[in-house]
């Protein structure tokens, strides 16, 4: 399976943006889908997950209530909710299948699909 992420752009502090996460092939269901995001000079980070099945949801410390993940399996697609946007939110944005450890959150394939770009003014 390939995700592709989209829905980026440009939004001032405060406002919202939805990401979108388009997957082509097989066994969708079967994974779970996480967001994770890169800003300039730093890591890439864990941003949000949900499992297949049942759907729980997981989310970054620094979300703090302010995403929302949700997928619908039927159209493959895997959204992302961002409100109350704030300038270090500014990222590069990804989505890929992932898994969790001891370790935290990681991408199951070795690939990273393309990202989408926010930018958060201030």
């Amino acid at each position: 399976v390939q995700l592709q992420a989209s829905g980026g752009g440009l939004v001032q502090a405060g406002g919202s943006r939805r990401l979108s996460c388009s997957a082509s092939g097989r066994a969708f269901n079967s994974y779970t889908v996480a967001w994770f995001r890169q800003a300039p000079g730093k890591a890439r980070e864990f941003v949000s997950a949900i499992k297949y099945g049942v759907g729980t949801t997981y989310y970054g410390d620094f979300v703090k209530g302010r995403f929302t993940i949700s997928r619908d399996n039927d159209k493959k697609m895997v959204y992302l909710q961002m409100n109350s946007l704030q300038p270090e939110d500014t990222a590069v944005y990804y989505c890929a299948p992932a898994f969790i450890n001891e370790a935290g959150w990681g991408r199951l394939f070795d690939y990273w699909g393309q990202g989408t770009q926010v930018t958060v003014s201030s």
